[in-house]
């Protein structure tokens, strides 16, 4: 498989589709096309996220401090479980916005 191809030409909803996973670890592919967060909606996943953006451009919005995080190609992040984020927007240009998530679950020590 190739993370760029087999992308649906019409995308109502963002794509997200699990690559691999084992142990308490998850990948995904996520296309998204234009796509954010519904209104007052936030994230607060139990596992961490660390996230690559591939393809596009997206802001992230975290709710501690109302930090927003401007991701190009390129850029990553983690997002510790627990935290509070959503997708303020992602390039609503007819471009392909593709990322790359782990979800992971926490440590023993960090527990």
């Amino acid at each position: 498989m190739n993370v760029y191809q087999d992308i649906p030409a019409a995308l109502a909803d963002e794509l997200i589709q699990t690559l691999a996973g084992a142990g308490g670890v998850r990948i995904e592919r996520i296309v998204s096309r234009g796509h954010s967060s519904p209104p007052g909606f936030w994230y607060e996943q139990a596992e961490h996220e660390w996230v690559l953006l591939l393809k596009g451009e997206a802001c992230l919005r975290f709710e501690r401090g109302d930090r927003m995080l401007l991701l190009i190609e390129g850029d990553h992040v983690t997002i510790p479980a627990g935290e509070r984020h959503r997708v303020e927007w992602t390039r609503n240009d007819g471009t392909d916005t593709i990322w790359l998530a782990v979800f992971y679950a926490q440590a023993t020590a960090d527990k």
